[in-house]
């Protein structure tokens, strides 16, 4: 029984997932743009059973006898992957732009040098991406088809339909993350679609889950933490299915977190400079490593990043910024409407400088409270702090978050990537800041009660002092 309960919970895990990945879809194209469907809600509920599930595994796993624990979990992680694969991306279409910026390489043509519904790309247009036009009784030109939309040629104005999101403007991806599309098209026909990054996500996945299990049992940690990891329905869903690259930069942020925790911080940096060159967010894992020796690790990680950057900077120049200051504008990070929880005290662009002078604060905090040699605790708060206060409106940024839960064992910090994942299938817009408020709130609560009794209360003074009592 210790060992079917957790395995039953993880196969109707594994069926929910595969079922939701078959049966729903969450957003469709009315003139280029993205709407939530009737399909959200029925994929909400779907998402809620799956992390209800999920839950109950990790409970049930505790139980299992622990020379078993890392085939059990990497044999979930298997399962509850391959379910992941059986349908298309059904959040979002980035990997088509993963997808578009590989073949352009692959032909030898840098990614940032021109936008994709540029006359000059037109060859190397395949047509699950730039499907062709259908004629209409009018004599118009209209796009069918799941994840399409219109756009038109740039100079030509001829219409186009096209899989891509925001097909006008540069790709906005760094150096590595465009090496990484590369490398996972460079064995596959331009006509393959989105499986080979769906694959690839999987790999990655099951990638983290092995390193997660070395390094517990390798530090005396409980290696079930890492199911939190693999059998994790945000990973499954945006690290496999949608195959968000932010999977590569959270597996290279935890390399770099466990070698510096081996003293490894030359091969620390390196590493930390590859994840912040595949999607910059990685840098707030820095503060927790910085107490000691900081010098090698700074250096190692902004020269990997910047001999990164060297080859498309030749071919590219200024180009190579791509769409990150027009992403960051639409986002409403300049404006200050992003940050969800801060406007209603701070409203306007001075939010942007409140919730830099927060985060500042925080990461001060965590260098000089975090132990080097044990920096997962803290990095858990500065990732989950961190979206907390800048919010972002998508689900997959929280990928990052989640490794350092799994170190950490730190299972309350999930209720931010739920809280993320409830502004993607619960779009009116007061739901947002309820659950964000209300994930701030879990963490809270779940970080004190996890302080020993002694120090709930700061006024209180206990007459036993915690060295002799232990």
């Amino acid at each position: 029984m210790r060992l079917a309960v957790p395995v039953t919970l993880v196969l109707a895990l594994a069926a929910v997932t595969g079922w939701a990945v078959l049966a729903f879809d969450t957003f469709e194209r009315v003139r280029g743009q993205f709407f939530t469907r009737s399909d959200s809600i029925p994929m909400l509920l779907c998402l809620t059973a799956c992390w209800l599930l999920f839950a109950g595994a990790i409970v049930a796993l505790r139980r299992t006898p622990e020379r078993i624990v890392p085939w059990v979990v990497l044999g979930g992680t298997l399962l509850i992957g391959i379910a992941a694969l059986l349908g298309g991306p059904n959040t979002s279409t980035d990997s088509a732009r993963y997808a578009w910026d590989g073949i352009v390489q692959k032909a030898g043509i840098s990614p940032y040098a021109h936008v994709p519904v540029d006359p000059a790309l037109a060859d190397l247009r395949p047509s699950w991406l730039f499907p062709d036009p259908i004629p209409t009784a009018d004599g118009t030109a209209a796009c069918r088809g799941e994840r399409i939309g219109a756009t038109t040629e740039l100079g030509t104005g001829q219409p186009l339909c096209t899989a891509l999101n925001r097909p006008t403007v540069p790709t906005i991806y760094p150096p590595l993350a465009e090496l990484w599309f590369l490398l996972v098209r460079a064995a596959v026909p331009a006509t393959a679609g989105f499986l080979p990054f769906q694959i690839a996500g999987l790999v990655v996945v099951l990638a983290v889950t092995a390193m997660l299990l070395r390094a517990l049992r390798a530090r005396a940690l409980d290696p079930r933490w890492a199911a939190l990891w693999g059998w994790c329905p945000l990973v499954a869903s945006e690290g496999i299915t949608n195959s968000h690259v932010d999977v590569l930069g959270a597996a290279l942020a935890l390399a770099a977190v466990l070698l510096v925790s081996r003293r490894r911080r030359v091969w620390g940096g390196i590493a930390l400079g590859a994840a912040i060159a595949t999607k910059l967010i990685p840098v707030i894992v820095a503060p927790a490593m910085l107490r000691r020796r900081p010098l090698p690790l700074v250096v190692a990680s902004a020269a990997t990043f910047a001999v990164l950057y060297v080859p498309y900077v030749l071919s590219t120049g200024i180009g190579v910024l791509g769409y990150l200051p027009g992403y960051l504008s639409e986002e409403g990070y300049e404006s200050g409407t992003r940050f969800v929880l801060i406007p209603p005290i701070v409203p306007g662009p001075a939010a942007a400088f409140v919730v830099a002078a927060v985060l500042a604060i925080l990461a001060g905090l965590v260098l000089g409270r975090t132990d080097p040699d044990t920096p997962w605790v803290g990095q858990t708060v500065m990732v989950g702090a961190t979206l907390l206060a800048v919010s972002p409106r998508y689900p997959w940024y929280g990928l990052l978050l989640v490794p350092f839960v799994a170190m950490s064992g730190r299972a309350e910090w999930f209720a931010v990537p739920l809280a993320l994942t409830t502004r993607l299938f619960a779009p009116p817009l007061w739901t947002f800041p309820i659950a964000l408020l209300l994930a701030l709130i879990v963490v809270l609560v779940g970080s004190w009660l996890r302080l020993p009794p002694h120090r709930r209360l700061p006024w209180h003074r206990s007459q036993t002092p915690p060295l002799a009592a232990t």
